[in-house]
Order: C-alpha cells, then sequence, then structure tokens
C-alpha cells in the first residue's frame, strides 16, 4: 500500500459520499469515498490525514499530455524496476517519498521503463482513501 501524509483541504458531502480535498506539499489531490461520509464530515480544513492507495491502482504514464479526468497524477522519478514474467514493480520518488506501481511487464516494456526516467503516477479518485492516522 502507498501511503502520503496529506493536510485537509475541504470536504465535499452528499449523501453517503464523500468528495475530499487534501494537499501533499504543493499538489492537490482528490479522494472520493462512497459510504465514509460521517467520518469525512468530522475532518477539519488544515488536519493532518493520510491518502492510501494500492500500488495496482497506479497507473504509469511518461510524456502524458492532453486533459484527463484523472486529477490524482504524481509527477515521480523512477527509483528501481522489478520485472517478472507477467507484473513488473516500479518503485519512484514523488516530493521525497517512495511510492510504488504494479504495472503488467508488457505496459512496463512499451513504456521503456529505466531507472531515472520521469513518469507521471495517476490514481482515480475513487481507488484513493483518507484515513486520519492519529484514530489508528
Amino acid at each position: 500500500m502507498n501511503r502520503l501524509p496529506a493536510i485537509v483541504r475541504a470536504v465535499e458531502i452528499d449523501g453517503s459520499i464523500a468528495l475530499v480535498d487534501a494537499q501533499v506539499g504543493a499538489h492537490s489531490y482528490a479522494s472520493l469515498m462512497v459510504g465514509a461520509s460521517s467520518e469525512a464530515a468530522e475532518w477539519k480544513v488544515g488536519e493532518p490525514v493520510e491518502l492510501v492507495f494500492a500500488e495496482t491502482e497506479v497507473a504509469l504514464a511518461t510524456q502524458l499530455g492532453g486533459t484527463l479526468s484523472m486529477r490524482n497524477r504524481f509527477p515521480a522519478t523512477v527509483r528501481t524496476i522489478e520485472s517478472g514474467r507477467i507484473l513488473t514493480r516500479v518503485a519512484m520518488e514523488f516530493d521525497g517519498h517512495l511510492l510504488h506501481a504494479l504495472v503488467t511487464t508488457r505496459a512496463a516494456r512499451e513504456l521503456d521503463l529505466q531507472v531515472g526516467d520521469a513518469v507521471t503516477g495517476l490514481v482515480k479518485a475513487n481507488e484513493m482513501t483518507v484515513t486520519n492516522p492519529s484514530a489508528q
């Protein structure tokens, strides 16, 4: 699991759905949480939280251009690549944090990933969870 310390910037609730905006350094991220509105309603702007997302939910891009609906983008540098027959695990450094992506080896080959490459990690808002680290 990838974990990033963040700060709550906004919480919007509609029924059982919460849209939480959080900030990591100069970067903004969104989490769409279904069934967690009561928990999210307690979070205050400026409160520290943790963004949590699985390495299997991270897509990778090189030379990303154009407009995408995925707002959660992590500009990073590839640090290690562990290729297996079917899956490849890519470790990347983002804003001083180590994140991991698990992609198919075919996709990694098509991207021609090398250690030191600039990549963008992408995570859909509904795949990102927000937790309160002090409540754990």
